[in-house]
């Protein structure tokens, strides 16, 4: 496959999460997805030893994966070295703290220089060992890669056998209200086109994961003001489009989407905004090739013969 889904700037990505206070009003609706994903987790039975939070941002689910897997060694994962220090930070004073579980996994070449027990990574090129961790999770992070499916590659080998990987993402309907909007005013993209359902679980196959599970459901969030609405989507991340229009956008256009919004107001004063939540989890399977492209062919002792 490998493709890319939407012409994401991954160092636009990372100037949008730059700074922290700029994205922290919108940390309702990863709370609230983390929720959900942790009832989801709950169901299932998995003993894990290593776990990767991936686009773990500042750290907020650490204490909870933590609590839920008491034995296990935690890294966060994030683009966004500016979010990992903070806070990664918070964390390591609350007692999360993975500096050995580092050395274990990591590359021996690879020298960590980040005080705050994380790594700043590129989701897909992961400096972790091969089959090295048992719970990969992520909330609402994979939509801001251009490659989600080399992105699952990865988790793949990185996990162990056996080894669950679990995430959340926008669908397409995503911000459908505001991409309508937009599509009145001009013809440039300000809405990232989000991956389909369907076909993550396309991906989840296609990089080797076994077993993929995948759901969805929509969230509606209703603002008063259209400003607010504006701030939360800048504050969720914004536009990372490397073919999104350069430069400020025009008085006359920004009024003309206020007004379009507007007419969105429903019955109760409020304007509507969708999100359309995925989730998706998967295994990784016993390998039944060689790299070479050789099948393997396993023999089971008859233990009736012992």
């Amino acid at each position: 496959m490998d493709k890319i889904s939407a012409p994401i700037d991954l160092a636009e990505v990372r100037r949008l999460f730059a700074n922290p206070r700029k994205i922290e009003s919108s940390a309702f609706l990863r709370r609230e997805i983390a929720e959900r994903m942790r009832e989801k987790l709950d169901l299932v039975r998995i003993e894990a030893k290593a776990i990767a939070d991936i686009g773990c941002g500042m750290g907020e689910e650490l204490p909870y994966l933590q609590q839920r897997f008491p034995e296990s060694r935690i890294v966060g994962i994030d683009g966004s070295l500016e979010l990992l220090k903070v806070g990664l930070q918070k964390q390591k004073s609350a007692g999360v703290g993975v500096a050995n579980f580092l050395k274990k996994i990591l590359p021996t070449e690879w020298v960590g220089s980040n005080p705050y027990d994380g790594i700043c990574s590129d989701f897909a090129k992961l400096p972790i060992a091969a089959n090295s961790l048992d719970v990969i999770w992520s909330n609402l992070a994979l939509h801001w890669h251009p490659m989600p499916d080399l992105v699952l590659a990865e988790w793949r080998r990185a996990l162990r056998v056996g080894g669950l990987c679990m995430f959340s993402c926008f669908g397409p309907d995503t911000m459908s209200e505001l991409r309508n909007a937009f599509a009145e005013v001009d013809e440039d993209p300000h809405v990232l086109p989000f991956v389909d359902m369907h076909d993550f679980g396309d991906m989840s196959v296609h990089a080797g994961l076994a077993t993929p599970v995948m759901d969805m459901e929509k969230i509606t969030i209703r603002y008063a003001k259209v400003e607010q609405l504006l701030s939360d989507v800048r504050a969720l991340g914004g536009n990372p489009l490397l073919n999104r229009k350069k430069g400020l956008f025009g008085k006359s256009a920004y009024a003309k989407l206020l007004v379009l919004l507007e007419r969105n107001r429903a019955a109760d004063g409020r304007i509507p905004l969708t999100f359309e939540i995925i989730y998706g989890h998967a295994f990784k399977p016993l390998a039944t090739k060689l790299a070479s492209g050789e099948s393997i062919i396993r023999f089971e002792k008859n233990k009736k013969n012992e």
